[in-house]
């Protein structure tokens, strides 16, 4: 998957976290970016199974719209 690919998923397909990072969709680290998730700074991931978890599509754009401001 390519950044080209991401913007073409619709708002409610899940992504995972090695694609957000290996996109460079997200500038920080995993850690950080569970440490921004606990904080309210980052949308918060859905549990797919006991061993996934990703986050909706949509809800990476509206972080990535506002990521300063963001507070779900």
């Amino acid at each position: 998957m390519n950044q080209y690919d991401f913007h073409q998923l619709p708002d409610d397909a899940l992504i995972r976290l090695y694609s957000l990072l290996a996109l460079g969709l997200v500038p920080f680290s995993a850690s950080t970016v569970w440490r921004k998730v606990k904080q309210h700074q980052f949308p918060r991931p859905i549990k797919v199974s006991a061993q996934i978890t990703a986050w909706r599509v949509g809800d990476i754009r509206c972080w990535l719209a506002n990521p300063s401001g963001y507070g779900g």
